[in-house]
């Protein structure tokens, strides 16, 4: 089978967690792409928070806010808002119970407080700063949600929004922290959709990350890759399992598939 693209997450996948990746890491990407395969950024960011990074590995097509958002070399290949009336649901939810949260749009991330301890270091640890206060009228245009200081016993709530379910976000200092994943618009879903317009077969699709945000991702492709730092409860939705992210995993795996030696 002749490899065609890679979706790679950032977090955790491509970038350790002070913000930095390995040598190897920016050398398998190179290597893949000089092997003529298209590489893609596949994160729970928002896409206007990754352009750096992408620039930095020469990659130009991305899946962004968890696949509500994805780009072909700058051709728009999905757009998928939230229904508003989900949007409110949701934020009335935080206001009974004291949440915080941050609806990304396209063009900002919206935090319920500037002044919150804990949005701040969310934002710090996962390199946010195109931020505003929030304001009921981006309700209509919000591509993806998270929100915080869930307990355990509080995450059905938002889960009786009918086709949602929430993905526990990992870092240091984070808890209680989730990302709101529709089933219908996932890291996974965005892929077919890429896949069919770009005319490639699941097979010849290689993915990596670590999160549960990125099961579907793995199940989507016909190599999927969970990190060795990878949340347990995702490997069974992985072919593999490779290194950490700090030893390299991306790397170790394109090395198992025989595109870099």
């Amino acid at each position: 089978m002749k490899y065609k693209v890679i979706f790679l997450d950032i977090d955790g996948t491509i970038l350790k967690r002070d913000h930095t990746y390995t040598d190897k890491t920016k050398e398998a990407i190179q290597e893949a792409q000089r092997q003529g395969l298209e590489v893609f950024l596949a994160t729970g960011r928002p896409i206007h928070e990754i352009h750096g990074l992408a620039k930095e590995l020469n990659i130009q097509s991305m899946i962004g806010y968890n696949g509500a958002f994805a780009t072909y070399r700058g051709e728009t290949v999905v757009h998928e808002v939230m229904p508003e009336k989900t949007v409110r649901y949701f934020y009335d939810l935080s206001q009974e119970y004291g949440h915080e949260f941050i609806m990304f749009t396209d063009e900002k991330n919206y935090f319920s407080d500037l002044e919150s301890p804990v949005l701040e270091h969310f934002g710090r640890t996962f390199q946010m700063t195109i931020n505003a206060a929030f304001r009921p009228d981006i309700l209509p245009r919000v591509l993806g949600l998270t929100v915080m200081g869930v307990l355990p016993e509080q995450v059905p709530l938002y889960e009786k929004e009918n086709s949602v379910h929430l993905s526990k976000v990992r870092g240091t200092g984070i808890e209680h922290t989730y990302d709101i994943i529709r089933d219908k618009v996932n890291k996974g879903e965005a892929i077919k959709k890429i896949l069919e317009h770009l005319n490639i077969p699941k097979e010849a699709a290689i993915a990596f990350g670590d999160g549960m945000n990125d099961k579907e991702m793995l199940q989507a492709v016909g190599e999927g890759f969970a990190m060795g730092n990878a949340n347990p409860d995702l490997l069974p939705y992985a072919k593999h399992q490779t290194a950490t992210v700090d030893e390299s995993g991306i790397y170790i795996g394109l090395q198992q598939l025989g595109i870099v030696e």
